[in-house]
């Protein structure tokens, strides 16, 4: 696998750093913990996604999940137990994980929910409402009053 070095970026996106640094983070990720656990994306609406891992084998206490500067971490770790079963096959993974997702400006994660071994993430964009378009009606503006400045000068 090659190395990029993304140090470049930084002189060049003035105002863009968390961007750099996204990049920088995703050329760094460990390539073994990439396909554990699966997971979907779903766009429901507009505004609303949802993301779903498959955690067969956890249950809510073996889960973590949490938001800490735009990003979005997924954790889940078994409690190593004295199991007196003897398996033949086990294909089960309930491996440690973590899993990170870099949230967009303005999406928050409104709840999650565990069913059928499928753990549920619900997200939502909500712009500010100066972030929203908006339609500007021509010919509907009131004149405004300006004030001319002074231009007299002081002489000595």
């Amino acid at each position: 696998m090659q190395n990029f070095d993304f140090s470049p970026l930084y002189r060049t996106l003035v105002g863009f750093d968390r961007v750099a640094d996204m990049i920088d983070q995703a050329a760094r990720a460990e390539p073994s913990s990439q396909g554990y656990p699966p997971y979907n994306i779903e766009q429901l609406d507009e505004n609303t996604y949802r993301i779903e891992l498959a955690v067969a084998g956890f249950d809510e206490n073996d889960l973590n999940i949490e938001v800490r500067e735009g990003v979005l971490m997924v954790s889940g770790g078994k409690q190593q137990q004295e199991d007196s079963r003897e398996f033949l096959h086990r294909g089960i993974a309930t491996r440690s994980f973590e899993r990170r997702f870099q949230l967009a400006d303005y999406v928050q994660v409104t709840g999650a929910d565990l069913k059928n071994g499928m753990l549920l993430i619900e997200l939502n964009r909500e712009l500010p409402e100066a972030m929203k378009p908006r339609t500007i009606e021509i010919g509907r503006s009131k004149p405004t009053k300006l004030r001319r400045l002074s231009t007299k000068t002081k002489t000595n």
